[in-house]
């Protein structure tokens, strides 16, 4: 039955293209789902119903995985099963009817504008491999870019007249995010300075490791994290943390949350509406701090 789920993870990395994070998240899954319906003899998909997924979801509470993680392992096994039945290799979707649990919303991690102004300087430029960190940081924070999607920036996708990039997101989606003029001085000096250095095999790509292959999002999740570190930023950074703080700080400046919503690749609205309860925290300490009667 393994097989099925290798052929899935396949579309999902080339036809799809998910990140390598994502994918391996589906895998380890669904890899967990085989493993516990071999231990309950079923020995095909077809088999599988209802109230199996129902037993199955059970069986997790008991194994302790708190909500968000069983969130996803439903979410894998829903999209997996879709494509059992779109591939005709089921009749029926088990997981139809399958709901999520209700989880705790956590409101997403940000910096504030003097943290961030620390990370995005924390390195020496005059170091070529400091200039490429620094124009990584820089992209991540102006764009708003996903990790996987800064680390398949082409050097054809990037116009510097216009200053935007085309970027391709999940499902193969494509949209338009733009940098602003430090970013296009740090790219500029990063074409003429590092990138000649790296590019030792003539890549297609603008983000290069020193070895002159693709950077991948382990690398530049080492990139931010030590960023943090030389910052003294007490708060832990990841990329998707200056992802987090990119629309925070966009929204807190006046943009509309349709606008944001589009530069962050978004499908549907509600997931960037998180960013309003920030906003909105930030409105009400300014009305206590400020409104005479609310200070008393």
């Amino acid at each position: 039955m393994r097989e099925y789920i290798l052929k899935f993870i396949e579309e999902l990395k080339y036809e799809k293209n998910y990140s390598d994070l994502t994918v391996n998240g589906y895998l380890k899954d669904l890899d967990l789902f085989l493993e516990y319906i071999n231990e309950n003899n079923i020995k095909s998909f077809k088999d599988i119903e209802y109230q199996d997924i129902r037993l199955y979801i059970n069986y997790l509470y008991n194994q302790k995985y708190n909500s968000k993680t069983i969130s996803r392992h439903i979410s894998s096994l829903r999209s997996f099963f879709k494509y059992l039945k779109v591939n005709n290799i089921i009749e029926d979707n088990p997981c139809s009817l399958v709901s999520n649990p209700k989880l705790d919303k956590k409101l997403p991690k940000y910096l504030n504008f003097e943290d961030t102004e620390k990370l995005l300087n924390a390195f020496d430029n005059n170091n070529y491999i400091g200039l490429r960190n620094s124009l990584i940081l820089e992209m991540l924070y102006s764009t708003g870019m996903r990790v996987s999607e800064i680390c398949n920036v082409k050097m054809s996708d990037i116009s510097i007249y216009n200053k935007s990039i085309t970027v391709t997101g999940k499902g193969n989606k494509e949209r338009i995010v733009y940098f602003g003029s430090k970013c296009l001085n740090l790219l500029n000096e990063y074409l003429k300075k590092s990138y000649k250095k790296l590019n030792v095999n003539n890549s297609e790509y603008l983000f290069l490791s020193k070895t002159g292959k693709k950077i991948n999002d382990r690398e530049i999740r080492s990139i931010v994290d030590s960023a943090s570190k030389i910052a003294g930023i007490e708060l832990k950074i990841s990329p998707h943390v200056l992802r987090h703080t990119f629309a925070t700080h966009m929204l807190t400046d006046g943009a509309d949350l349709r606008s944001v919503q589009e530069l962050l690749g978004h499908e549907n609205l509600s997931t960037t509406q998180i960013y309003t309860h920030l906003t909105d925290e930030k409105i009400r300490n300014v009305y206590l701090n400020a409104h005479p009667r609310a200070r008393r």
